[in-house]
Formats: C-alpha cells, structure tokens, sequence
C-alpha cells in the first residue's frame, strides 16, 4: 500500500491492489474548490498518470460531502488569476478547469466517482466526469452555474452529452435547480445508486482491476471513441483495439483462468514516469 498528498493537502492518494482511493481532503469547506484544490486535484490526475499498476480509480470527498462547487469568497477575494484568458489551453485541449473534469477521462483506467451530501455546480461537473457514478440517492446536485449567471464550463456539456436527454439538461442549466440522487439516476446522470457509495464504489472499483488491464484500458478507449465518433470510426476502433489484445499473454492468461476456475494473473502495462 502506498500513499500519495499533493503540496497543499488537498487531495490524497492511497493505492492497494491496483485500486487507487483518490479523496478530496478539505473537509471543513464541503470539499469546495479552491485555486489550491484546482491545483491539487490536476496534480492528482498527472501522479495517477504516471503510477505503475494502477487498474482502477475511485473518487471520493471526505467529511459531509463529495463537492460544493466552487468556493466563492475565494474566488471573489482574487483567488482566481483574472490576468489568464478562459481560452488559453494550458492541459491540452482544456484549461485548468475544465482540465479537474475531463482529466478523469483521459485517464487510461477507469474512474469511479462516490458521491454523499451535495455535488453542486463545478462539483456536479467534477462528479460526471467519471466513467461511472456511485451517488447516495439523497444526495443534492445541481448544475448551479445559473444562480451566478454564468454557464457551466468545466467540462460538463461534453461529459453529460449523450447520458441525459437535451431538454432535461436544458431545464437544469437554465433554472439551477437542485435535484437528488435518485432523480439523477432517472435523469442520466447518476449510474447506480447506493447508501453506501464510496464502498460500493471499492468493490467494483476492486472487481474492474481483476480483469485483463489491456482490454478494460482498450474498452475505455472505445468508450471515449463512442461518445463522440460516428459508426465508421467506431468500426475500425473495435478492430484495432481487438487486434492489439488478441493472443496476446494477458489474453491468454485471462482464457486460462475461466477454464481453470482460478484467479487470473495479469501482467501491467509499463507506465512512462514524467
């Protein structure tokens, strides 16, 4: 077991098994963003990135919360840098950000969010940014940007596309109503619900990193094709990545251990460190 905390103790890392329980640590404000918890949930994604052996992610806020949103007395004190252009891409195709969103996806392994309390505002988009949300079905969420009069923009239009229908999404962003758990699950957003996500969500998370880690990242990446790639793109992606699996000693490794009724044994892929 080996245990990771960013600079400013935002954000802590513990890895077991090839499960990494990745919690956002600033308790006693709900989890709220901060320009140090931007910092440190960027420097989480880039130390998940280059970890050896990781197979799977949960995501998780400790205290009463999984995420408030924004903290704005920090914001409105100058805790943001109002000399930096929203439109300067600093984390590839994102700014910072939308970047504590969307990194979740680009991930090579899967993400598992568990959510209690509230996910409001730029904790809601924090929250979809995984592949899969474990939510408890009291917990408040809201697209909350409205109430500020400003629009969501931390990724959570291209990570809510294709998982709720246009005019509940449009219905949301306009009134920042605050819904529930469960009626997040009718909605899209919320995949399972449970009174106990974040053990819930270690229990898949657990399960996901006994599978063949080729083919979970290589489904992953299909998964990401899916969501925005026609069917002529998506054919060839399914044979590609089916190409570079099959016969290979995971894939083999995998068939054995069903015949044999045992647990399989896999080998990682290797992992470049910055």
């Amino acid at each position: 077991m080996t245990h990771w905390t960013d600079s400013e103790g935002r954000v802590s890392i513990t890895m077991d098994g090839g499960v990494a329980d990745v919690r956002l640590t600033r308790a006693d404000k709900m989890n709220a963003l901060d320009p140090a918890m931007f910092a440190g949930i960027a420097a989480a994604i880039a130390e998940l990135g280059r970890t050896p052996g990781l197979r799977a992610v949960v995501l998780s806020g400790e205290g009463r919360a999984f995420c408030a949103g924004l903290d704005m007395m920090s914001m409105a004190s100058g805790g943001s840098d109002p000399a930096r252009s929203l439109t300067d891409r600093s984390h590839g195709p994102a700014n910072l950000p939308q970047h504590v969103c969307w990194g979740w996806r680009e991930l090579e392994v899967p993400v598992i969010a568990a959510a209690h309390g509230v996910a409001l505002g730029g904790g809601f988009q924090l929250l979809s940014g995984a592949d899969i949300r474990i939510v408890h079905p009291e917990t408040k969420l809201a697209i909350l940007e409205m109430k500020w009069g400003l629009v969501p923009d931390m990724a959570g239009l291209p990570l809510w596309r294709g998982i709720v229908r246009d005019d509940v999404l449009r219905e949301l962003s306009y009134t920042a109503r605050m819904f529930t758990g469960a009626e997040g699950r009718e909605y899209g957003f919320v995949t399972r619900l449970s009174d106990y996500p974040h053990a819930e969500a270690m229990a898949l998370a657990r399960e996901i990193a006994g599978k063949n880690p080729d083919a979970v990242r290589g489904m992953k990446r299909l998964a990401n094709v899916a969501q925005f790639e026609g069917p002529v793109a998506l054919l060839m992606a399914e044979s590609v990545e089916q190409q570079a699996i099959i016969r290979t000693p995971n894939q083999r490794e995998a068939v054995m251990a069903a015949f044999e009724k045992r647990e399989p044994v896999f080998t990682d892929p290797e992992v470049l460190r910055a």
